[in-house]
């Protein structure tokens, strides 16, 4: 009797804790295959609250004769983008495997939060992946001049920092060139326009685009789980939902530190070492640091909360 069933392998494109799309190769070509989990839990996935996100790449047990297929086991990951979900105190993957953390915001509507993209920057290099910084809508009128000045401050410390409108086109080529043939995953608040963006760089794609809460100026979620799209040249962006709160997964209070950019040079030379808070005590070369404008006053405001936040103290920012 001929076998019925193959094991192949393939990548995840999108999914939620339990249904996922995975596109694989089989013997009549390239399909996408709705696959569910065999058993309860994968190897190696036990502490997180979903298993597997697009960008993992996993073998699957696929019945030729019905089409079904089941996802029995996850391969090593190059790398992983998460936060903490507090709600169920576990990482929540949001994206593996990915070249480039793309971390949107605007000027206005929704207002500039510039400590959510702090922390976006943070979790980018404790994963150890490359962020930039995009500003979209800037063909809203804008003149609060805090907001370059925070995004002229990504500048100093290292990161690169595109301006753009997924409305006019404006700055869309500079994105291209920075994310050709990479797989890049898309995060920030609701309402920035991540649906938008993908939509203005391969028209056809019909991904089903926010509005704006005009009460509270903050964005309607529409994309519920994290999807990969592909375009041309083999660049892949992955969209993730948008979210108001992003507490930092994968470390502790005590090694923030060394994950922010212009901090990292001062750890340990405080007066009180390593176990200095960078509030109150003398000689904080932190808070020396603030005072010469060495360290900006709100990156410095984002480090204390961030701190608490990983303390388990979260705060609402």
């Amino acid at each position: 009797m001929k076998n019925e069933t193959d094991i192949i392998r393939g990548e995840i494109f999108c999914g939620s804790r339990n249904v996922l799309t995975v596109r694989a190769e089989t013997e009549d070509g390239l399909k996408e295959l709705e696959c569910r989990i065999k058993g309860k839990v994968l190897k190696s996935c036990e502490n997180f609250y979903n298993p597997l996100a697009p960008g993992d790449c996993v073998n699957i047990e696929y019945n030729k004769k019905s089409g079904t297929a089941q996802i029995i086991s996850v391969e090593k990951r190059n790398n992983i983008f998460s936060r903490y979900n507090q709600k169920e105190g576990l990482s929540q993957l949001l994206a593996v495997n990915v070249d480039m953390v793309l971390c949107l915001c605007t000027p206005l509507s929704p207002p500039f939060r510039p400590r959510f993209v702090d922390r976006v920057l943070l979790q980018a290099d404790i994963a150890g992946i490359k962020a930039l910084v995009i500003c979209n809508k800037i063909d809203l009128e804008n003149d609060d001049i805090d907001v370059y000045e925070r995004l002229e401050e990504y500048k100093n410390i290292g990161y690169k920092v595109l301006f753009l409108s997924a409305k006019t086109g404006e700055g869309l080529d500079d994105l291209r060139r920075e994310t050709e043939g990479k797989t890049s995953v898309l995060t920030g608040q609701s309402g920035v326009g991540k649906s938008s963006l993908l939509n203005a760089l391969q028209p056809g794609l019909n991904i089903r685009e926010g509005s704006l809460n005009e009460k509270y100026d903050r964005g309607v979620h529409t994309t519920t789980m994290s999807f990969m799209v592909e375009l041309p040249g083999k660049t892949r962006y992955i969209d993730t939902p948008g979210v108001r709160l992003f507490i930092p997964d994968g470390i502790k209070a005590q090694q923030l530190i060394y994950h922010m950019k212009e901090f990292t040079p001062l750890a340990g030379k405080c007066s009180f070492g390593l176990s200095c808070s960078h509030r109150t005590e003398p000689g904080c070369k932190i808070m020396e640091a603030v005072a010469a404008g060495v360290i900006h006053e709100d990156r410095y405001e984002s480090f204390l909360r961030i701190y608490d936040d990983l303390k388990g103290n979260i705060s609402d920012y």
